[in-house]
């Protein structure tokens, strides 16, 4: 396998398998761009603590072919049960209308 498809794996792995993964530039504690900061924030307003947050700039796969996995070239991306929301505008926009909060409740429902 080469390296593209292995990284490829790994993201679907990480998304299905947890019900929360915000991929961003950073960490949720120390964000390396505002669209990052911004997605933490969002998830935080939400009532999410536990989350699975992988810092792109940390693995260079995953920073490489993350744009590949659900055809979303830029950071930050957050998945809920697997499914990509998007980016922190969308996420911000979903969050005022209420919307974001409902389907979080869903993802992280026992």
């Amino acid at each position: 396998m080469d390296a593209k498809t292995i990284a490829l794996e790994k993201i679907g792995k990480t998304v299905t398998e947890n019900p929360v993964v915000l991929y961003m530039k950073g960490t949720p504690q120390f964000p390396q761009c505002g669209f990052s900061g911004r997605a933490a924030q969002v998830l935080k307003a939400c009532g999410v603590d536990k989350y699975v947050a992988v810092n792109v700039l940390a693995d260079q796969e995953v920073y490489d072919n993350l744009k590949y996995y659900a055809d979303f070239p830029t950071f930050p991306q957050l998945y809920l049960k697997g499914e990509l929301i998007g980016g922190s505008d969308i996420m911000a926009s979903l969050y005022e209308q209420g919307e974001l909060q409902k389907l979080i409740a869903k993802a992280t429902a026992p």
